[in-house]
């Protein structure tokens, strides 16, 4: 393999597609006037493309070698590489080169809390990916390590300089990655069912788990109607749940979706979340209770 291949294939195990999860979390402090002028900003968000995501998804990927190799929305750009085994047997080295510059610069700009920050990150995803009593396959555990991304938060907090958030924030971005990890679940049903994999989703089914997701969805958007009084987002996500009514009810059901409709979900998340990042910056309401 080439150096130009190698760095193409690091970059497809970070899942580009995704990106916008960390950085979305990343950003939320910027709502409510934290500095993004300030050199650690700026580093913290590199950080969170492809050196963070290139650790959390490829420890994934490592695990998650058998499955993957029938998963239908693997090997691509947005939703991650099917790589060899022999390639990711090879990743822990760079995976881990990749958070040391970070890390040091983190210290230097923000002092050595960030090594507690950054240890805890680590700590999570070994916890959901470890192979042997992982959370990632003991229902329902593999809902609750998801809320480490809130980690991120922290970090934007610390690196810009950011005051502390409300709690309730907290709660509203926590159902966010709770859902978030039960869309993925969805979409991996039917291949993690095939490998024996348990998650939530295999446990309790397509149809329940859809279910769960509109009810999480929805309690977001009354969340920002009536807590936070943002009707913008409140209406968009009002609009995601009669969406995923129709698409449990009438459209795909509990049948597989196929590899365009995987493609065309994942870029419809990332124009989403691109237009409620900016919402959430300009508007600075899910930073502030009413």
């Amino acid at each position: 393999m080439t150096i130009t291949e190698r760095l193409s294939f690091w970059l497809k195990v970070s899942r580009p597609g995704l990106w916008f999860q960390t950085i979305w979390l990343y950003t939320v402090p910027l709502g409510a006037g934290m500095d993004w002028q300030t050199p650690g900003f700026w580093l913290g968000l590199v950080y969170m493309t492809w050196p963070l995501n290139f650790l959390v998804y490829g420890w994934n990927d490592m695990v998650d070698y058998e499955i993957d190799q029938k998963n239908p929305r693997k090997d691509s750009w947005l939703f991650g590489a099917r790589g060899t085994k022999a390639q990711l047997d090879a990743l822990p080295i760079p995976m881990a080169l990749a958070q040391i510059p970070f890390a040091a610069a983190f210290v230097w700009l923000s002092g050595w809390k960030i090594l507690g920050l950054m240890a805890a990150m680590v700590a999570v995803n070994a916890t959901y990916n470890a192979r042997i009593g992982g959370l990632r396959g003991r229902p329902p555990f593999d809902l609750i390590n998801p809320l480490g991304y809130l980690l991120v938060v922290q970090l934007g907090l610390w690196l810009g300089d950011g005051d502390p958030l409300p709690w309730v924030t907290y709660v509203y971005l926590g159902l966010f990655c709770v859902h978030a990890q039960l869309i993925g679940e969805v979409m991996d049903y039917y291949s993690d069912k095939e490998a024996g994999r348990v998650t939530s989703c295999t446990l309790i089914g397509v149809i329940a788990t859809k279910w769960l997701i509109i009810a999480f969805v929805g309690l977001e958007a009354a969340l920002l109607w009536f807590l936070f009084e943002d009707p913008v987002l409140g209406s968009l996500l009002a609009g995601g749940t009669l969406w995923l009514l129709w698409d449990l009810l009438y459209y795909s059901k509990d049948r597989q979706y196929s590899v365009k409709e995987f493609k065309l979900a994942g870029a419809g998340m990332n124009i989403i979340g691109l237009a409620s990042m900016v919402w959430v910056w300009v508007s600075g309401n899910i930073t502030t209770v009413a």
